[in-house]
């Protein structure tokens, strides 16, 4: 086979302009009138979303707007249209080319539902914090929409739901497997991932007069086949056991690098390329094919891999297991095959990711001319979500941590994206320039990670073949680059700039990456910490941090330990604020009681706490959907087992014990700690957990919270615990086009955390409860 990592693949910059069009519209029109004013008669592409349109490069329909716009397309958008009709999706008339829709930033289920599926009562990605504004699963809805409005009009889905939901998936909210959005939307061609690669090829083939039936070779997108091609060569992965074979090793989640047991990086990763491959019997006749290899530089490999189809999925657990298996197998674009799904009659084809963008590219995309505001349409009116955003900036994408209960593998790939120093200091003139009411503050310069910037694998062909799901879990991999020096002096040079009088990284710092250059945590604690940093942990109980591919939390106490020391070296009084989570597979109410003592133990009292939302395609959501951990290689039987709390009293009950000290949550606690036999834990001695019935509330206003004193009154405890321009303080950043990127974390008040509504608080009512006093 050849290796696709060695061939050149198309510059996203060198497409032809189409028409030979020129010139940026003021913002994409949203109306006939903005049209006319432009001159068009006719829009090429109209993008729907269910976001309010903000022409900021951390809104997806912004960037593939104005991506789409400088190759020459007449560019409009259809924001938040109402559903109930199909009028509201013909205002701006009939589009020459495509409609590509998208729910938004964020998925439509996880915008709507609580972890506890009530309906929110906000939306910060709408003028005025409005909830109600899009309808549930957006992507289908819309698309039906369109399809009833223009008769045999192409339709590109896309965004993080169509991303997520291109396999067959389990939908917690109706707590049912469902289809893939693909054949349930009736749309032409699934765009997954970051778009720019795919989304310039669709629009510009469809330009040359290609129909949108015959875009089958294209990387990072998925269709409907009919049948089978005849010049692939395909494993039948059907069953467990079949197909793709794991050769047994010491940790699942490692090929070579945490045993050393591998010397060759080329002959790691499961060795899959080298498995018996036959065509896939009782394979249907073949339809068109994809583009020769040879001919194209962006072409997919010629071989397949069959899944379970849609119906088996829905009727065995164990096969839904296989699927999702396959599909962490299969994410890497340089070794990644494409995955066929049946549907019914049909096939769900899936091509392999796009290749990362390059430094070069990745700088055009964000340094398109964005007016870095809303769209006049809205009157100035407040749209949380860019209140958040506007005074940041995106350095990177993607994310190779890998974490069970996230999306990011699944939906940017874990092969980081970095943009140049040049780019970023060029945006930052940008925030001065346009943002309104900058005072030389950023809010924030990362991604989806604060500290991944510019690393990565250091070894070409070990990257090339690599299938593991994490670079860091259970150890950081040994060719892993972890040098933070460009990102260090990237830091340096914006601090620099005359106009900058602040740089505070808000996004989420990986400990464990963080403690191979120690440099980076005094560059945090001495430059870029407003009192608070809030860094997340997620549990202390090994059991539960298997489950989630996460360090032990070991790691915390020496990352702690640094910061507090080179706090005290810059004169400082800075903490840090672990975030937890409840309800994940693999954490039982045991797991939950020793975590509750070891916050206890530490004077943490948490009002954020995270109740685990299964999402489609994260590791977790199999687990917990399951019981089998897809991370491992599955077998026809004896299978190990995963706990999962189901059903919303275990789920509540877990998150009282998180929230030990609330004394709405004593009685849910002494009845869980009477069944695990631990009544010792119940008193008022220093090792108990609560205080007996009538024995009032031990958690007084004395009591230290977050276990440094003398600070009570400046955290507040109500979902943002710190102070103005503290770091971490803003909320959904859903930046690098607006991918909810932990998705996993959606539970209450997750502010901070990407995939998490702005705004929402940590107590179940979003409110600090009163502490009461009496027999509870």
């Amino acid at each position: 086979m050849q290796d696709s990592y060695q061939k050149h693949y198309r510059n996203i910059r060198d497409y032809p302009r189409f028409q030979g069009r020129k010139g940026a519209a003021p913002f994409l029109p949203m109306s006939r009138k903005e049209m006319d004013d432009l001159g068009w008669d006719s829009c090429d592409i109209i993008l729907v979303s269910g976001d309010a349109y903000v022409d900021h490069p951390s809104f997806c329909t912004a960037i593939i707007g104005r991506y789409l716009e400088a190759f020459g397309f007449r560019v409009g958008v259809i924001s938040q249209p109402d559903w109930h009709s199909r009028d509201a999706f013909m205002v701006l008339g009939r589009p020459r080319l495509f409609f590509g829709v998208t729910a938004g930033n964020m998925d439509s289920m996880i915008n709507h539902y609580t972890a506890e599926r009530r309906i929110r009562s906000d939306d910060a990605y709408t003028p005025g914090n409005v909830a109600g504004r899009r309808p549930d699963r957006a992507t289908v809805v819309y698309t039906q929409r369109i399809k009833e409005a223009f008769r045999g009009i192409p339709v590109v889905l896309g965004g993080i739901e169509a991303s997520l939901r291109r396999f067959a998936h389990y939908d917690y909210w109706s707590d049912t497997v469902k289809n893939s959005v693909l054949p349930d939307s009736k749309a032409d061609i699934l765009v997954y991932g970051n778009g720019e690669r795919p989304i310039i090829e669709i629009a510009w083939r469809l330009s040359l007069g290609e129909d949108i039936k015959s875009l089958t070779d294209i990387r990072g997108t998925a269709v409907m086949r009919g049948e089978i091609p005849p010049d692939f060569t395909g494993i039948d992965s059907r069953k467990p056991e079949a197909g793709i074979p794991i050769p047994p090793r010491k940790n699942p989640y490692c090929d070579y690098c945490a045993g050393g047991h591998r010397d060759s990086a080329a002959s790691s990763a499961n060795d899959s390329d080298n498995s018996s491959e036959a065509p896939v019997p009782e394979a249907p006749s073949p339809v068109l094919a994809g583009a020769d290899p040879d001919s194209d530089s962006d072409a997919i490999p010629r071989k397949y891999v069959l899944m379970p189809s849609s119906e088996d999925v829905k009727k065995d657990r164990l096969l839904y297991a296989q699927a999702a298996h396959l599909m962490l197998l299969e994410t890497n674009p340089f070794c990644a095959r494409c995955l066929v799904q049946a549907h019914g009659s049909r096939y769900v084809w899936v091509n392999p990711p796009s290749f990362p963008l390059t430094a070069p590219e990745y700088d055009f995309v964000y340094e398109l001319p964005y007016r870095r505001v809303p769209h006049p349409a809205y009157r100035g009116e407040r749209i949380p979500a860019y209140e958040m955003i506007k005074d940041s900036v995106s350095i990177m994408r993607g994310c190779f941590g890998g974490c069970s209960f996230c999306s990011i593998t699944a939906h940017e790939g874990k092969i980081i994206q970095s943009r140049s120093e040049e780019s970023v200091v060029h945006e930052v003139a940008a925030v001065r320039d346009n943002t309104p009411g900058f005072r030389g503050v950023l809010s924030d310069l990362g991604g989806p990670s604060a500290n991944m910037y510019r690393l990565g694998c250091s070894d070409p062909r070990a990257q090339a073949s690599c299938r593991r799901p994490s670079c860091l879990y259970p150890e950081p991999c040994r060719k892993l680059n972890t040098d933070h020096g460009p990102l260090i002096q990237l830091y340096r040079r914006i601090r620099s700039l005359p106009y900058i009088r602040k740089v505070f990284i808000a996004s989420g710092v990986r400990i464990d990456l963080a403690l191979r250059d120690p440099e980076y945590i005094r560059e945090l604690a001495f430059h870029h910490v407003g009192g608070l940093l809030k860094i997340a942990p997620e549990h202390t109980e090994p059991e539960v941090l298997s489950r989630m591919l996460k360090p032990a939390i070991s790691g915390y106490d020496e990352f702690k330990r640094l910061f507090d020391e080179f706090s005290r070296e810059a004169g400082k009084k800075q903490y840090l604020i672990p975030y937890f989570m409840s309800s994940h597979p693999g954490s039982d109410l045991e797991s939950m009681i020793r975590l509750a003592l070891w916050l206890k133990k530490r004077g943490f009292e948490l009002d954020q706490v995270q109740n685990y939302i299964p999402t489609p395609m994260a590791g977790a959501a199999v687990m917990y959907y399951t019981g089998l951990n897809p991370y491992e290689r599955l077998k026809a039987q004896d299978n190990s087992t995963v706990f999962v709390a189901r059903g919303d009293i275990a789920r509540k009950r877990q998150k009282a014990i998180l929230r030990y000290h609330d004394p709405d949550n004593f009685p849910v606690i002494r009845e869980v700690l009477r069944e695990l036999g631990l009544e010792r834990l119940i008193g008022t001695g220093p090792e108990a957990l609560v205080p007996p019935p009538g024995g009032g509330v031990r958690n007084n206003s004395g009591h230290p919270r977050y276990g440094f004193a003398g600070d009570r009154d400046r955290v507040s405890g109500r979902g943002e615990h710190q102070s103005p321009g503290a770091s971490g303080s803003r909320g959904d950043r859903n930046r690098n086009g607006g991918n909810s990127y932990r998705t996993g974390r959606t539970g209450e008040g997750n502010r901070g955390r990407r995939g998490a509504k702005p705004g929402e608080s940590g107590s179940s009512d979003g409110r600090e409860k009163q502490r009461k006093k009496g027999n509870r």
